[in-house]
Formats: C-alpha cells, structure tokens, sequence
C-alpha cells in the first residue's frame, strides 16, 4: 500500500474509517490508529474542544458520542501530500446536525493524528456569499421600514422589550469578533464595554504599544485587514479598526457599561445580570454570559514590602500610558517580558532613566527571525502558494497540543544558531535568557502561562548597548523611601516603579461579578497542565476552560490574541446558536476543573 499515490492512500483510509463508523464497529476504528495517536474535535463528535490521546481514548469517546453524531459523507477535499513519511489530507464529512472539515495525518497506513472541525450548523447557516441576503424588497410599501430605522428600533428594544441570548462581558477585540459570529448566525446579543468607545482598550495603552504579531496572522473574521495596512499594528489604528468593525457589523455595543453582579437561576434556567450603563442600573436576562474581558484576567499586583515607606509612584502597566511625565526621573520597570520591554521603551524614548528589575529568565525572539521562520504560513509568500487564513488556521489547530513541543523545540534550535551572537551580546549585557524549562521557546510559554517572553522589537539593543540597565539574578527584598533594596544589599534609587508584572486568571473576574463559589468552581483559565512552574497539572490536552462548556452551566470564556480569538469565536458562537435553537449538545469530557 505504500507505494500506491498519497490521495489514494489517504481515499482509502478515510473510507475504511467512515465504514467502520457507519458499522458501529468501534474497534475497527481504533485500529485505525497508530498507537501512538491523537483525535482532536472541535464540536462536531464531543459539543467540546477536546483531544482524546491514545486508542482507548478514542474508544472511549466513540463509545459515547457515535451513535448520537451518526457522521457520514467523508470525502477527500484536494489532492494529498507527503512529508518525511507523512501523509496529510483534508477532508469533509457530516453529522446529523452538522457539516464539517478536517485533516488526517497518516504513517505507515495509519492514522497518526486526527482533526475534526464544525463548519456550519444545517439549518442555521451563515447568509453570506450566494446565500446572502438581499437587504430590500423591490415594491412601494407605505409600511416600508429601512435599514436605519430597524438598526434603530434593535437597539433601543434589545435588553428592554427584548432579552439577549448571550450577553457577552468585555468589548475588546474578543468579545466583538465574538458579537459578529453571533450576529452572523442570529443569535441576539449584546456586548458590554466599559470603556467610552469601541477600540478603547487597545487607545488606553502606552503610547508606543505596536502589535508584535503580523498582519496576516491577526484578522478579524468577515473583514481582513486591506491590503495596504501595515505589517505592524499601532495600538491607535487597531483601536479604530475595531471601532469601525463593531460598527460595520451591526454589533449590539453598549459602551461605558459595567457589569455589577450576574447570578444563574437554576430553574428559570436564565442568568439575572446587573450591569450600569453610563450611570443606569438596567436588569438583562440572558441565557448565558461569555466573559471576554482580556487574554487573561485582572491585573497581578505583586507585593512590594515598604511600599507605604517609598516616597515615589507606583504604576501597574494597566495604568500606564506614557512616559512623559517620567521625562529626567530614575524609574524602575519590575517585569522583563512584552510589557515590560515596551514600557522601558517608551519610558527611554521619553527621557527617563530606566533600569529593568528582572526576576526571572525571559524568552526572546528577534521579530524579523520569527517573521521568516515562525510565522511562514501567515504571510504573503503563504497567501502565494494558496494558504489563506483560514486555512492557516485549520492547519494550526490541526496539531495536538501534545505534538507541539517537539516542533517548537526543533525551530528554536534553528533560532538560537541563527542568532547566536545576538543571545551573546544581550546575555553578557546581564540580561537572563532561557527558552523555557523543556526549551520549547516562546510560543509553548504563551500557551502554558502566557507570560515570560519578548519579541524584540527594539528593546534589546538598548539594553546590549546600556541605554536600559538590567538588574537580573537578585531579588527585591523591601522598597525603601528613596528605592528598592534588594536581597544582596544592594540599593537602586529610583523616583518611580512601574510594576509589567501580567494579569491573574479570568476565573478571577467570574469572583468579581458572579461569586467566588463559582469561579472556584470553573477553577482557573489557559493553561495546558505541562507540569511546568506557573502551570500545574494534570495534564489537560487543550488550554482550561478556553471556548468550551465549563463547571458553571451557561458561563463560559473566550479570549486570547487576535488569531485565537479569530478562529475560535466560530466554535463559541456554534455552540450558542445550537443551544439557542433546541438541538441537542450532549458535551463529552468533564469541564477543565473536574475533580481538582
């Protein structure tokens, strides 16, 4: 069979798969699989986000799920390919309820790895393209409304004479791409905001903040950035995108409105949320909420003993906003990851004195090195060779997360010879470098804590150069009136602290608004169980409690960068709309933190 065409190889085993599906033959499906093999679905067998790792896994799933899924139609989509022994092919298939696509991987004859997504709900799909809808009747009407006039009568019934299905928490970049899935597929929601407008939280940041991702890699679903917009995204051209965006979509954005408290009824089977818009308490209904308030959570406030002695200011980087008013002053950044570095940066270009207090080794990635090597299928050369976003993002999510450390560990090894002189020269300017515990590098950090990694954009030449001084290896023991005192006795004076120290989980603002109760029991967001300091086991398989149902019946989070936020808000909004209109969604796996 090896030497028979890789789409032939492939044609077959999607068959032979489909068969035994269609046979009920669970064991024949498992020996389908190399042993060593993994099954990632998105909706379309669990209503989960979900990786069953191993064939008894797999067994276990199928045992559950196969006769309620009931899949049919497998078909290859496109000619197969091969790589060092691998055979990768795209495919589409159907369950009762659903149409979907995947990628299968094949080795020797079997199934390496598998991948599972839901692309549309049968029934309920998406009005775009030659399904688009016609936006007017071609008749004299004197009872005519137009589009202004029902945009118009939406908002002002919508949370008054009408209730949202979904009211989704947070309007930054996650919570509108989140509001334009639902509004796509007719689900009534209404995204809160506190900020004054759409695009705020990205304008609020410090003045120099760029996107350290690419263009390619950072749409919004439905409209991708033009074609003349920058590699490199300023925080304030982001900022209006997104304002324009919320608007061109015809989201439901109640700006200047925070959420008081939300409690879920049981029975009624319906959330009961307080939230206060620009000064009035209005009661909303909604079925379920969808916290979006940020990639992680609240700030991380770190203690500093003698902070009520120290006679300067001390800033998180959540409040920070320029460097202006540090212009002459001797300030310390606490922090030696993105923010961290950036703040230094402006705080530089501003004219203060600046001096890094790093209290752990940081990951760091030259931009232009990451931009050839690690973002190869988010670029024009991909978009050259056929590989859209979308599908970029498929092959993305088509790896297990399990799978993705030995890749990671490979490319950083290319990237530490690439740019070996420059880790010298920014490690003998004091600078603590590590590329993680397992030495996956950036991206398996971001996945397992979300902090502790820079792509340098700048910073680093001022710190080789001691433009920015670097306090590494010692820890702060206490600020003093006039600075910071640290543990070898050694005394930095400073007039400022600005404290780059990240963000707490998002389970945290579920104890703000709902209760401690239940953010404890949903337990903590992102996060793979790797076993490394900052993100404990066990071992999860998919990042906890992100996109998917969770311990709290009708809660439940979405966020991440733009990318993550792109591609998943599909699946959220999925499972909102199937909920919404009765089918059923019997959700296979126990929520992240089950049992823990």
């Amino acid at each position: 069979m090896l030497d028979i065409a890789p789409s032939q190889q492939a044609a077959a085993w999607l068959g032979s798969f489909a068969r035994a599906l269609e046979a009920g033959d669970i064991e024949a499906v498992a020996n389908l699989f190399v042993e060593d093999c993994y099954w990632r679905d998105l909706l379309t067998f669990t209503w989960n986000i979900k990786t069953m790792e191993g064939r008894a896994a797999i067994r276990d799933m199928l045992v559950a799920t196969l006769a309620t899924a009931r899949p049919l139609r497998w078909s290859l989509t496109g000619e197969a390919s091969v790589d060092d022994g691998i055979i990768e092919a795209w495919f589409s298939f159907e369950t009762v309820v659903a149409r979907g696509e995947g990628i299968l991987r094949l080795k020797d004859g079997r199934c390496r790895s598998l991948f599972t997504a839901m692309s549309e709900l049968k029934g309920f799909e998406e009005q775009k393209g030659p399904a688009r809808p016609l936006g007017i009747r071609h008749k004299a009407d004197p009872d005519r409304e137009t589009w202004a006039e029902a945009r118009a009568r939406e908002a002002r019934d919508l949370g008054v004479r009408e209730q949202p299905y979904c009211l989704v928490i947070g309007g930054g970049q996650g919570g509108i791409m989140l509001g334009a899935r639902l509004r796509q597929l007719g689900v009534p929601a209404i995204i809160i905001e506190k900020n004054a407008r759409a695009g705020d939280s990205w304008r609020n940041r410090y003045r120099s903040l760029v996107l350290h991702d690419p263009v390619w890699y950072d749409h919004l679903p439905y409209i991708p950035f033009p074609e003349n917009w920058p590699v490199f995204t300023p925080k304030d051209k982001m900022g209006d995108w997104l304002e324009m965006y919320a608007r061109v979509m015809e989201l439901n954005y109640w700006v200047a409105t925070k959420c008081v408290s939300a409690a879920y009824d049981e029975a009624e089977k319906a959330w009961t949320v307080i939230v206060d818009r620009v000064g009035q308490r209005i009661t909303l209904k909604p079925k379920h909420i969808v916290f979006a308030t940020g990639a992680y959570g609240p700030p991380r406030q770190i203690s500093l003993p003698g902070a009520e002695a120290f006679k300067g200011e001390i800033l998180h980087s959540s409040q920070y906003s320029s460097g202006e008013k540090f212009r002459g002053k001797r300030v310390a950044v606490i922090g030696a990851a993105s923010s961290g570095h950036d703040v230094s940066v402006d705080l530089w270009e501003a004219g203060a004195m600046v001096t890094m207090v790093q209290r752990s080794p940081t990951t760091v990635v030259k931009s232009d090195t990451l931009m050839e090597v690690g973002f190869e299928i988010f670029s024009e050369k991909a978009l050259a060779r056929g590989i859209t976003t979308d599908k970029a993002d498929m092959i993305v999510a088509s790896t297990p997360f399990a799978l993705v450390p030995k890749g990671q560990r490979a490319l950083y090894d290319i990237i530490r010879e690439r740019d070996a002189d420059f880790y010298k020269r920014l490690s003998d300017s004091g600078f603590a470098l590590d590329f993680g515990e397992d030495e996956t590098g950036l991206l398996m950090k971001a996945y397992r804590t979300g902090s502790g990694f820079y792509i340098d954009v700048g910073a680093c030449e001022l710190i080789i150069n001691g433009q920015i001084a670097v306090r590494s290896g010692v820890g702060i023991k206490s600020l003093t009136p006039s600075g910071i005192l640290f543990d070898d006795s050694s005394e930095l004076a400073v007039d400022a602290i600005i404290s780059c120290t990240g963000y707490r989980s998002m389970n945290e603002t579920v104890a703000a608004i709902v209760s401690r109760e239940v953010a404890d029991r949903v337990g903590p967001c992102w996060g793979l169980g790797s076993g490394v300091r900052g993100d404990p086991g066990p071992w999860q398989g998919e990042l906890r409690n992100m996109w998917k149902p969770t311990a709290q019946e009708a809660l439940g989070f979405h966020g991440g960068n733009l990318a993550l936020s792109r591609f998943y808000s599909k699946f959220v909004a999925l499972q909102l709309k199937a909920r919404m209109e009765g089918i059923a969604t019997p959700v296979y796996g126990e929520p992240s933190n089950a049992g823990r």
